[in-house]
């Protein structure tokens, strides 16, 4: 690993947005030869889904022309590597894929994925498959290399800095982790927010008007509209989904917390 490489992992480290993060990230996996990258992760996973679509972390640098097929359309359901990376950890060549199409080993779905890549100029690269504790998550990234690279090429690379490149990425996804990431329009307010952690340390209505210094019919409204915004029928689910997504006992910058502050008063 280069010193470039180690400043680039404690900068990482030290990634207080996804923004932030993922524009590093891009940067980065470009000068290993990776200039499209297509990281997605779910902790609502099933036996028979990988969840609501709208409850991805998704990150992607892909041009609108792909990611408008690939995931706007399903045509991932069918893509062979997402159902590798389902069902393995590591690192993946996609070499695996000449080898299926020369074996006759395809269904119509995942030749029509082949060819729609092709189409793309998405030829050549890795899928990084990380390990979950949970059955129910599971994360990976697809790493395409630069157009016009062979994948033989990309394999003769990888075998000289691939567990570099896997390090980079895995610590990518486990800070992923630990950053607020709202997908859609499920950002709360601050005012529901605070509502839903007082809620998750056990907090009464009656507490939380006191602790809020609002009505109970107030606490209940932001309530509401939390279920409403994080599409979920009960506050304890609520509670789940926004501690999932990092949003809950987040520390606001003082600036945007005095301007929250401000707007709450004058919604009271």
């Amino acid at each position: 690993m280069t010193p470039e490489d180690r400043d680039y992992l404690v900068a990482l480290t030290n990634a207080s947005n996804v923004e932030d993060l993922w524009a590093m990230h891009v940067e980065r996996m470009a000068l290993h030869g990776f200039d499209r990258l297509l990281y997605g992760f779910t902790r609502y996973r099933t036996e028979t889904s990988l969840g609501d679509p709208n409850d991805f972390v998704l990150l992607t640098n892909h041009a609108a022309e792909y990611t408008d097929v690939f995931i706007g359309q399903g045509l991932y359901h069918e893509a062979p590597m997402v159902r590798w990376a389902l069902e393995n950890d590591g690192a993946c060549s996609w070499r695996v894929l000449g080898e299926m199409v020369e074996q006759g080993n395809l269904s119509d779905g995942e030749r029509r994925v082949i060819d729609f890549n092709l189409s793309q100029d998405v030829r050549a690269g890795y899928s990084v498959s990380f390990r979950s504790v949970s059955s129910r998550a599971k994360g990976a990234i697809a790493l395409t290399a630069r157009a016009g690279t062979p994948q033989t090429d990309v394999d003769a690379l990888w075998e000289e800095h691939g567990e570099d490149i896997v390090l980079m990425n895995n610590i990518v996804h486990l800070k992923l982790l630990t950053l607020p990431y709202v997908p859609g329009d499920q950002t709360l307010t601050r005012r529901q927010r605070q509502a839903l952690e007082w809620v998750g340390d056990g907090k009464t209505m009656q507490d939380i008007a006191a602790i809020m210094g609002l009505s109970q019919a107030t606490v209940e409204k932001h309530l509401r509209l939390a279920r409403e915004a994080l599409n979920v029928e009960t506050t304890a689910q609520a509670v789940a989904k926004a501690a999932f997504q990092n949003q809950m006992f987040v520390i606001d910058p003082p600036s945007a917390a005095l301007e929250s502050a401000g707007a709450n008063r004058a919604s009271r």
